[in-house]
């Protein structure tokens, strides 16, 4: 599951890949239906990967991802950078599971709440 033999890069990628349309405050502007239109391209790049997992480093572009998988019925888990890296440290608690696959939810990690 991990490792570079598994990463999956979009198309086009870096200083040429596609905004999701989830940032300059459209996710508050209240024009839902543009900004799925705007992240429309977005979404069909990452179906196009067929990648198990969308990753977003950016809170705004993880909600707007979120969202457009949703609506455009890609049904791809999208989770948070830091939400891998504290899986891979064992330091991630129960209540930060709600995004990851079912494939993961489970991963047996030490939880230091839980171990007061």
């Amino acid at each position: 599951m991990v490792g570079e033999e598994n990463f999956v890069d979009m198309t086009p990628n870096r200083s040429n890949n596609y905004c999701c349309g989830g940032g300059g405050g459209t996710l508050q502007n209240g024009y839902k239906d543009q900004r799925f239109e705007y992240g429309r391209l977005k979404d069909e790049q990452i179906k196009a990967t067929g990648a198990d997992y969308c990753i977003a480093a950016c809170h705004n572009c993880h909600q707007q991802i979120h969202e457009l998988s949703e609506h455009f019925g890609g049904n791809y888990p999208v989770v948070h950078l830091w939400t891998l890296i504290c899986l891979s440290l064992g330091v991630l608690g129960p209540n930060e599971r709600e995004y990851l696959g079912d494939d993961l939810k489970e991963v047996n990690v030490f939880h230091p709440e839980t171990a007061m």
